[in-house]
């Protein structure tokens, strides 16, 4: 059999041509947005926005922000953070709204990433993005929502107590610090039952520990309300590094050098929703704005 008769033979025993059939080819639209994201260039004022990222990566860890999957709120607006591609993105500026050829609305935005570079992509195109990441999240605003409201969520309980605990160690620094170093807290239970194995657990500093004040609460979020606690009192955190009961290094975090009459002020101050922006300044031994 010649080349001729060979090919002739061949002809069309695979089926037709795939040449001229395009499969799994991303739309215009997804190719664009994939091309937005890709270009970033150096932000030339990042000093302006490192700040910004910085205090919210603080918030996130304190518990006064928190992350949320992107598709249950697909806003974008002015001061937005987001998690994208493990990065935190901010949005800075936000162009006119206008409308895509297929009537939807969109925007131009600046968009600053925390790796110090920025982009200026479509709204829409962020959006998509978000979308497509798994693990693209949204950071709630530090005031999203009440303290203390009608609407239960997952960490809410129906009632509880702030608790405020002082030390009886025998440690030296805690002894002769024994009236400013207190640990706070909030349960949903009995604060006897929380406090009752203190001896044995390094959170408690392996040592017993008396209740000096407790404030009952109603339809509290135990979350955001540890996130302020720990916001508010961090400049005057317990620096302090104990052996647990096998020999290992334990920090415990709740445990912070305050008077008892400022927590008591922070509590009235969160009742009455004037802690916002207000952080204690260890110098003055007292809460400012």
């Amino acid at each position: 059999m010649d080349d001729e008769e060979l090919l002739a033979e061949l002809e069309g025993a695979a089926g037709p041509s795939d040449i001229t059939e395009l499969r799994h080819v991303r739309s215009r639209a997804e190719i664009r947005a994939a091309e937005e994201i890709a270009n970033r260039e150096r932000c030339e004022d990042f000093d302006r926005f490192q700040p910004l990222f910085q205090q919210a990566e603080s918030e996130l860890k304190s518990g006064v922000r928190q992350t949320r999957p992107f598709g249950r709120d697909a806003s974008v607006t002015t001061g937005n953070f987001f998690i994208l591609g493990g990065q935190l993105v901010y949005v800075a500026e936000m162009g006119d709204v206008f409308r895509t050829p297929n009537g939807e609305p969109d925007a131009r935005l600046r968009v600053i990433y925390s790796n110090g570079t920025e982009s200026n992509l479509l709204l829409r195109s962020l959006q998509r993005a978000l979308y497509k990441d798994q693990a693209g999240r949204r950071l709630t605003d530090p005031n999203a929502g009440p303290l203390f409201s009608e609407t239960w969520e997952e960490d809410d309980i129906e009632s509880g107590t702030i608790y405020v605990l002082r030390s009886l160690s025998s440690h030296p620094f805690v002894a002769e610090h024994r009236e400013l170093i207190h640990k706070i807290g909030v349960t949903g239970g009995k604060v006897e039952s929380r406090i009752a194995n203190a001896a044995h657990d390094a959170t408690y500093l392996l040592a017993e520990v008396e209740v000096v004040a407790s404030y009952k609460l109603a339809g509290v979020n135990r979350t955001k309300l540890e996130g302020i606690f720990h916001r508010i009192f961090a400049p005057a955190q317990l620096d302090l590094t104990i052996q647990d009961r096998f020999g290992h290094p334990v920090r415990p975090r709740e445990w912070f050098l305050v008077p008892l009459h400022v927590i008591d002020e922070a509590v009235r101050r969160i009742l009455d929703g004037s802690i916002t922006d207000v952080v204690y300044d260890p110098k003055t031994a007292r809460l400012v704005g």
